[in-house]
This record gives C-alpha cells, structure tokens and sequence, in this order.
C-alpha cells in the first residue's frame, strides 16, 4: 500500500504540468519539453522516466510519447480527458493527511464550508471543479436517454458545468442551475467561459427549499455525501418537489457505500476524507439512499456506475 501512493504522486505531478497534454502532439525530448513548460529539463527527466516505469509515458531513444492509457485518458484536447480533477486531488490528498488531526481535534482539520465561503473562494472552488463537471456530464449523457427530456436542474452543480458535458449529448435540453448565494454569484461568468450563457441561475438552498421552477430531470452530484443525515432527507425531499409529474432523479457521487460499509473501497475511504473536510456529511449507504428517495415518492430505484465507476441512483416519480 505505501508503495502504491508514490505512482500516484507522479500521475498527479504530470497532469498538473500538462506533460500529458503536451505529448499529445508527438513525442519530445525532456529538453523540448522543459523548454515548452519553462522547467528545468534534467529534473523533469526524473518525473518523465518515472511515468515511464509505470507505462504513462514510452521512452525511446531520449524522446518520451504518451503510453495508449494517458493518450485515452490523460490529454486534455482529447474528449475522453479524465484528469481534469487533478487540482481537486491535491485538495482531497492533502486532507487524507489530516485523519488523526481530525480525530484527536474532534473537528475537521481541512474544514471546507460551502455555506460560509466567500465570493472568491466560491469562484476559485467551482472553477477548480469546473473541467470535472463537464466530464461528468458527459458520462452521464452517455448513461441516460434524455431524448424526451425537456427541462434539466443541476442543484448543487458549483459552476454548473456538468449541464455544459450534457448537452453536448442533448443540446435541446433547457437547463438550470441551483447553488448557494455566493457560488450561484460566481456561476454565470464561468458558464459563459464554456459558452453556456443561457443556463439558468438560481440561488437557492436546496435542504430548505426546492427550486422556483418544475423540471423533467433533477441531478445531485456530491451533494448529498456532504450533509448531515437530516439535511441529506430534507435535500432529496426537496429535489422531489422540483420535479414534474413522471420526473426523474438522479444522484451521483463517490461517497456511497454498500449497507455492510465494507465497500466499495472508494466509498469506504472517501468517507475517511470527509471526516477531514467535512463537519457532518459522510458516505452513506445505499439503504439510507433508498430509503430516503421512497419518502420523496420515487419509485423504480436503481443503482448503477458510470464509466468512470462513480455511482449512479435513479429513480422516478409517479405520473
């Protein structure tokens, strides 16, 4: 286990310098490549032939090229990108080290508080977050047929991005963004960076209220893993009602764990990371969702992956 965090260590390194991307064109030595990312060449060797060991990169001759999981997965022109979320590993990363910090303190030694965030930090946060949302939306649109959708609502989207990766798939759809104040305020100048300026922007609290409007589809992505238990009830309650009549919910995230918390191990121990971050949400179990979801008057649950191995529950109301 501890020698597996090192390779990791690399594969982030290389994403958060765009070596990934870079390569993307063609192969180049460590010279022509420190040279395009300003740094020296002879250190940036050492990461190059590291990746290499773990078959990111191929060497041949002093020139390194992307192996063919980093060019499916790790160039970002490419629409299969899923590094795009390497700036918020180095968050979830960082407070992984805080644990028993935030065991002996009885409080999260990373604390983050969406509620109390200011402007900027808002911004800078949903920003961070946005190139993920749009993979997401992506391999949710691939998940779901939405043919006969006509009105989608992201609560909890941050920037809201996810709508932007989904209607790439679904572009007819009518799309609306709920978020807190501060985040809703930094919302529209990133959409509009993605060319998502009609998206919808409502502020809004989801555990005290459902949106102003009714739609086809409500989605929760990481949302409800970072409530306490009577706001994670109080939230799904609410999507309910920001739903038409035969309208579906979706909630996704990675904080879910099976009803004998032993697994998924994605699960398990994302839950450890939000003890660091978070003052109540944790990975709750797929009971506690389905349960949740039948109070809401969701019927025909399921639970499902996305490519990505995020997990998936949908369910609908009745029409």
């Amino acid at each position: 286990m501890i020698a597996a965090v090192p390779p990791a260590l690399a594969l982030r390194a290389g994403l958060e310098l765009g070596i990934f991307t870079r390569l993307g064109g063609g192969a180049q030595t460590a010279d022509s490549l420190g040279a395009a990312l300003d740094v020296d060449p002879d250190r940036l060797s050492r990461l190059l032939y590291a990746l290499a060991s773990i078959d990111l990169l191929e060497v041949a001759d002093g020139r390194f090229r992307n192996g063919a999981e980093a060019s499916a997965f790790l160039d970002a022109s490419r629409p299969t990108y899923r590094g795009g979320d390497h700036a918020l590993l180095r968050e979830l990363w960082g407070a992984d080290l805080l644990t028993a910090d935030s065991l002996r303190q009885n409080r999260p030694a990373a604390l983050h508080d969406f509620s109390e965030a200011g402007r900027e930090e808002a911004a800078a946060f949903s920003r961070m977050l946005a190139p993920g949302g749009v993979i997401f939306g992506r391999h949710l649109a691939q998940a779901m047929d939405l043919s006969a959708t006509g009105s989608v609502i992201d609560i909890g989207g941050g920037a809201g991005t996810i709508l932007v990766g989904l209607r790439e798939r679904w572009p007819r759809i009518s799309a609306t963004l709920m978020e807190l104040p501060t985040v809703a305020a930094a919302a529209p100048d990133i959409l509009s960076e993605y060319g998502a300026g009609d998206v919808v922007v409502e502020a809004g609290d989801i555990t005290l209220a459902p949106s102003a409007g009714r739609h086809d589809l409500a989605i929760l992505k990481a949302v409800v893993q970072v409530l306490p238990p009577d706001k994670a009830r109080s939230a799904i309650l609410n999507a309910a009602r920001c739903l038409n009549a035969g309208g579906e919910i979706a909630i996704a995230g990675w904080g879910v764990v099976d009803d004998g918390r032993l697994s998924p191990p994605e699960g398990v121990f994302l839950n450890l990371t939000f003890l660091n971050l978070y003052r109540h949400g944790e990975a709750y179990t797929e009971g506690q969702y389905r349960a949740w979801m039948t109070e809401a008057g969701f019927h025909d649950i399921s639970r499902s992956s996305l490519a990505d191995g995020c997990t998936l529950f949908r369910a609908r109301l009745a029409v």
